[in-house]
């Protein structure tokens, strides 16, 4: 049965309810959110799902709450919040009305469980490690900031604050899915052109796009360079050897770092190269003719 109602708590909210309605009110857009802890509320019924209040988790009456006794664990023995629940239980059904193809839906529930909802469900527990000068800078502690201060007794001032609340973190939830569907195309994309670029160490792709992890993927170690458009121009960019730091798998040449239009046409012999960096791991050009020559010479001076 349809939910009418979508039921947590009153009072202070914390980031686990907030996402938890996000999904479900974008899968429910007709229910109605109570903020109630009534007991005629936080019972189950036909009528409602219940989430982080309610004292109870059974996926078949639709309640998820997490701070009982015996509370549910995942697999691992990490605890769940009321957002791990509702994700486990409609993380799915949310990434198909967010339109994200079949294929790819499976993965990028696995990766935001581990990416966004852990984290989340970590820190409602006091789980996650958050000493430190950026804690205070992390997603959860940010929208309790939204709260209202202790003196605004408005009686409506802790539902306008949740709602507020609400509207942003369905920005980071929508904006976080949005990327990860964005990834999997790019990967198909990078794919194709790692399939034409054949034993060449450039790879032509037909936009800027994440690649990296479909390279890794696919094995294509041989590939040193990648030549993109960017606007009116080109790009020519290394490839770095690992997720975190700078080392690439090939510089582009010493004689370029730094230059730009003239002195780096001069010192390339490309005509039309407009930029380098002085970190020597982008340059620039305005055609596709001047981008990939550029890129033969990287390619030429790296295995020399």
């Amino acid at each position: 049965m349809t939910p009418t109602y979508l039921v947590t708590h009153s009072g202070g909210f914390h980031a686990d309810e907030l996402f938890s309605t996000v999904i479900l009110t974008r899968l429910f857009p007709q229910a109605q959110v109570v903020r109630s802890r009534a007991a005629n509320w936080i019972t189950p019924a036909a009528d409602r799902i219940i989430y982080d209040v309610g004292g109870a988790y059974d996926g078949e009456t639709r309640i998820f709450d997490h701070h009982q006794r015996g509370a549910p664990l995942r697999e691992d023995g990490q605890p769940y919040s009321s957002f791990g629940l509702v994700w486990k239980h409609y993380g799915r059904d949310y990434l198909a009305a967010c339109n994200v193809p079949e294929a790819h839906a499976e993965e990028i529930h696995a990766s935001f469980d581990t990416g966004f909802v852990l984290p989340v469900d970590l820190m409602d527990n006091g789980a996650a490690n958050m000493s430190g000068p950026l804690a205070p800078m992390a997603l959860p502690a940010l929208l309790e900031t939204l709260k209202p201060v202790f003196d605004e007794t408005a009686p409506d001032a802790e539902d306008r604050a949740f709602h507020a609340a609400l509207s942003i973190a369905r920005s980071f939830v929508e904006a976080r899915i949005a990327r990860s569907a964005a990834k999997r195309r790019a990967e198909v994309m990078v794919q194709d052109a790692i399939r034409a670029a054949g034993d060449s160490a450039i790879l032509e792709l037909p936009m800027g796009m994440p690649f990296r992890p479909a390279v890794i993927k696919a094995g294509a170690d041989h590939l040193l360079f990648v030549v993109a458009p960017r606007g009116d121009d080109w790009t020519l960019g290394t490839i770095r050897l690992h997720d975190e730091g700078f080392e690439v798998r090939a510089d582009l040449p010493a004689a370029w770092a730094g230059l730009t239009n003239e002195a780096l046409e001069e010192a390339s012999g490309v005509k039309g190269a407009t930029f380098c960096h002085k970190g020597r791991f982008i340059a620039a050009a305005r055609t596709r003719e001047a981008a990939l020559e550029m890129a033969r010479l990287a390619v030429a001076e790296a295995q020399a």
